[in-house]
């Protein structure tokens, strides 16, 4: 799991997830995959910027190739659950191709 934890000055045009608190998600993760007993399925990583600065805070699972946008700590367990232990995506949370378009 990668997520972004870039930072811009606040007010910056483009924004950034660290301003909406990635790094909280990026705690809260590592600390639900250790007490999920999920270390070794899936390892998260905090990244630079990667793209989609104003839906932050991104997180991204690979090699699954989803895309979560403006994920909150709350959102964090069922992630885990719902996506890591379970394989279904967390439909709510994923960012719109129409994003990339």
């Amino acid at each position: 799991m990668l997520v972004c934890t870039n930072s811009r000055p606040p007010g910056h045009p483009r924004g950034s997830c660290g301003e909406n608190g990635s790094n909280t998600i990026f705690e809260k993760l590592s600390m639900g995959i250790e007490q999920k007993g999920l270390f070794g399925k899936v390892m998260v990583a905090n990244t630079g910027c990667l793209g989609p600065c104003g839906v932050g805070p991104v997180v991204v699972v690979y090699p699954d190739g989803v895309w979560y946008q403006k994920v909150q700590p709350e959102d964090v367990d069922e992630i885990l659950d719902k996506h890591i232990t379970q394989g279904q995506k967390v439909d709510r949370l994923e960012v719109p191709e129409e994003l990339w378009g």
